[in-house]
């Protein structure tokens, strides 16, 4: 039985060296050694500082250590699915931050809920010790995205800090879209789930990479890529503006009658013009959202491209590679039969059309 434990780093180099002694400490407890094969994948997402040249003296000293790095900086998501999608021949995966937040020593007990039988077990973050402003933020962002969400429910907390089993892993890799919000992937695989709590830790070393501006670019997508409420909300706000329109059209229409004289409503024009403006735009941008989406999932451009690894795609990943290149020319194959099928249909017009002609050239002679 193999297990892997995936980790995505980016300018981490001041504590990738100790992230390595750390994790090959737990991995070689005789709970774990004795049981289970293992190896280490660090996946580089275009670090500009000493970590890939960590890596790869690591991965000559010892086998165990793997690693892939990015051409350019990808983001977490692409190198969290580079991960998986090199890790189909693996019983167990597991995902840890590079920084250490992700406390290495609750690995053995995400095995031990493995052997159980579930198929993820998750580690919560417990956010005791906090500052009161973000975990107030984080609490309300995530009652707003459960009461947009219907199918799944997100839970505080809980993030990418969690082992998959391999048919989980499988279910992810095979929803090949291009904006990922992991989060809810998660989520709506499903499967027996196993969740315990541990302490919210500091990073060993260096900084955050998650600006105020990424976090909130990041909420936005959970907002998004599961649900189309913000354009039912749209249609719902444009209808609810509608109505308050008619009723005020009414009301000034039984003050004309009463009065018999017309209101001056410069102010009121100014402010309807901005309201209904604003509310144009807004629709206009969630509308640019979604389609902004389609557009990237159509390009079909690769999430990630790779510059330097020390390991090939394992067999299950070229299987599902060739999965997909089948599907594609079946697809080919199936469009070229109904443009044949299309191609004779016109011809038999053609044809038929042209013995019509003819029998009506025919008639005409006889006639005369």
């Amino acid at each position: 039985m193999k297990i892997r434990v995936i980790i995505p780093c980016f300018n981490e180099g001041e504590v990738v060296l100790k992230t390595y002694e750390k994790l090959t400490e737990i991995m070689k407890q005789d709970s774990v050694d004795k049981q289970y094969e293992y190896d280490l994948l660090f996946i580089d997402d275009g670090s500009k500082d000493s970590t890939i040249d960590h890596l790869q003296s690591l991965a000559l000293e010892d086998h165990q250590v793997k690693y892939i790095s990015f051409s350019r900086n990808f983001g977490k998501e692409a190198a969290m699915i580079a991960g998986y999608q090199h890790s189909h021949s693996c019983d167990a995966v597991i995902m840890i931050d590079a920084d250490l937040q992700h406390p290495p020593q609750f690995i053995p007990q995400m095995i031990e809920g493995y052997n159980e039988g579930y198929d993820q077990v998750i580690a919560k973050r417990d956010r005791k010790g906090e500052n009161f402003a973000r975990k107030s933020m984080t609490r309300m962002y995530y009652k707003l995205i459960n009461a947009f969400v219907e199918d799944i429910q997100f839970e505080d907390g809980v993030g990418d800090f969690r082992l998959l089993s391999k048919r989980a892993v499988q279910s992810l890799t095979s929803m090949d879209e291009y904006n990922r919000f992991s989060k809810g992937l998660f989520e709506w695989i499903g499967y027996n789930t196993k969740v315990f709590t541990y302490q919210n830790v500091e990073r060993e070393a260096g900084e955050s990479k998650w600006s105020f501006a990424k976090l909130l670019n990041y909420g936005i997508d959970g907002l998004i890529s599961f649900n189309n409420k913000p354009l039912r909300m749209m249609i719902y706000l444009g209808m609810f503006t509608f109505s308050l329109s008619v009723l005020y059209i009414v009301y000034l229409l039984i003050n004309i009658i009463i009065s018999g004289v017309n209101i001056p409503g410069y102010f009121t024009t100014i402010a309807a013009i901005l309201l209904l403006g604003g509310i144009q735009l807004m629709s206009i941008g969630v509308i640019g959202e979604y389609i902004g989406r389609i557009y990237y999932e159509v390009k079909r451009r690769p999430k990630y491209i790779v510059q330097a690894t020390n390991i090939e795609p394992d067999q299950e990943s070229e299987a599902h590679n060739t999965n997909d290149n089948l599907k594609t020319t079946e697809a080919k194959k199936e469009q070229t039969h109904h443009y044949n099928q299309i191609k004779r249909l016109d011809l038999n017009r053609q044809q038929t059309s042209y013995q019509s002609s003819q029998n009506n050239e025919k008639y005409k002679e006889h006639v005369h």
